[in-house]
């Protein structure tokens, strides 16, 4: 199976590309963003040596559904879908935080918990709670975004302070990540799934607030199935999941949280295949619709360009 872990494209307008950890966002004429979802995947802040056949795909198809799902609650920074791979959309200028909302007590949260933390980003932690237990309701936990390097837990009250959102922009941003969350968590719910937590950012054009980026997929966010959910938590044991935390729990058992000293394990195409169809699970039970796998046959990156370039060409 094929995978796109690169691109290098040159379209007409072309100020600017930006290669992040798993997308490649190229900038045209300072107005659009062609952001190419790659099939590299990341995690603990890390780019694995191999690529996920069919990821990218995955990835974008499910945030495209969100974002078309959601428009009613905010408006986002969406215009097309040219490629199964690539979403065309406003070019805004980001905020510097990521809005993370839990509605559970799991991976990093729980790690901290466990640990003995209980305060998370300026929220107080109730006592006595138990790994992957319901908070009393879903609590706002930023972080810094980082360019390189791990993202940084942070507060409201720190992210206002610094000027890094005005109180004003903070307060529409927060709003809408309990309303697009609740959403969220209707849609996976319908599916026999439970929305854990998510990610979102958000972006200015002018003075209008966007939302950016990829939304509710496996790499932003984390479900749970819901069968079973209460039995579970009851005994102690996991739970049945799909999100991306399969892969950093794999990568912990074979000794690497991308600390110092640590090597990467070898990532075999087995195990390559075996991810790539987890995200295919995925998006086949947050969408209900079968999963139509994109022509691996001839070149992924010329389909893209090809796509890209008609899209671009049909605004003029």
């Amino acid at each position: 199976m094929k995978a796109l872990t690169n691109t290098d494209f040159h379209f007409d307008g072309q100020k600017s590309v930006y290669h992040g950890k798993v997308r490649d966002v190229y900038n045209i004429d300072d107005d659009l963003i062609v952001m190419v979802a790659t099939d590299r995947i990341s995690a603990f802040d890390v780019v694995l040596p191999k690529g996920i056949p069919f990821k990218g795909q995955v990835l974008n198809q499910i945030a495209a559904k969100f974002l078309d799902s959601t428009n009613d609650i905010c408006p986002n920074w969406k215009l097309a879908t040219p490629d199964p791979m690539v979403t065309v959309g406003v070019k805004c200028e980001g905020f510097r935080v990521e809005m993370i909302i839990r509605s559970i007590l799991t991976g990093s949260a729980w790690r901290a918990y466990k640990d003995g933390c209980r305060e998370l980003c300026g929220v107080k932690l109730p006592e006595g709670m138990h790994e992957n237990e319901r908070f009393p309701e879903p609590i706002v936990t930023p972080t810094t975004k980082a360019d390189e390097g791990h993202d940084m837990n942070i507060s409201r009250e720190e992210i206002i302070a610094q000027g890094i959102v005005s109180a004003e922009d903070y307060a529409v941003i927060e709003d809408w990540t309990r309303k697009l969350f609740a959403r969220g968590q209707e849609i996976a719910a319908k599916h026999g799934l439970i929305l854990v937590d998510t990610k979102y950012e958000f972006g200015k054009k002018g003075d209008q607030i966007y939302l950016i980026d990829e939304i509710h997929t496996p790499d932003s966010s984390r479900y749970f199935y819901a069968d079973g959910y209460e039995e579970r938590l009851a005994k102690g044991e996991p739970q049945k999941q799909l999100s991306k935390e399969f892969v950093r729990q794999w990568l912990i058992e074979h000794n690497f949280m991308n600390e110092p000293g640590q090597t990467m394990p070898e990532i075999t195409d087995v195990y390559a295949e075996s991810v790539s169809d987890r995200y295919i699970e995925l998006y086949e039970h947050i969408t209900g619709e079968k999963f139509d796998k994109a022509a691996e046959a001839g070149d992924i990156a010329a389909r893209i360009e090809k796509n890209v370039k008609d899209y671009l060409a049909s605004r003029k």
